[in-house]
């Protein structure tokens, strides 16, 4: 049971997080966004942003309706690719940049994991 909020917790804060940091993509101008990330087109950071939107809201939403709620552990894995990516290109600028994705990239395949186990076991709960 004290699993279960703790994943609730850092699936929330990790919510947060890419709510925020896709709604800076969406919102920020093409000059911002190919500044901020020179090898990277500002059409491709706005595909980012969207991803990250989205993969913020299959964090929370199937478990809040419970509804469709296998759908966590694979936004936690697609923001997952999202994280190696953003780690590899901070990478280019340094060590320390690429500890905030690496972290938060640990954390979310702690996520999908503790979600994908749990899955089969209420399946079999239910049945």
């Amino acid at each position: 049971m004290t699993k279960n909020w703790i994943l609730w917790i850092v699936q929330g804060l990790l919510a947060l997080l890419f709510l925020f940091a896709g709604g800076v993509k969406l919102v920020a101008s093409a000059a911002e966004l190919a500044k901020d990330a020179p090898p990277l087109s500002a059409p491709f950071m706005r595909f980012v942003g969207v991803c990250e939107v989205l993969g913020a809201l299959g964090l929370i939403l199937p478990g809040l309706l419970r509804i469709q709620e296998w759908l966590t552990p694979l936004a936690a894995a697609g923001l997952v690719v999202i994280m190696i990516g953003a780690t590899v290109v901070e990478l280019m600028t340094g060590v320390i940049a690429a500890l905030t994705p690496f972290v938060a990239g640990l954390l979310l395949v702690w996520v999908a994991y503790g979600r994908w186990r749990r899955a089969p076991s209420r399946l079999t709960a239910n049945a």
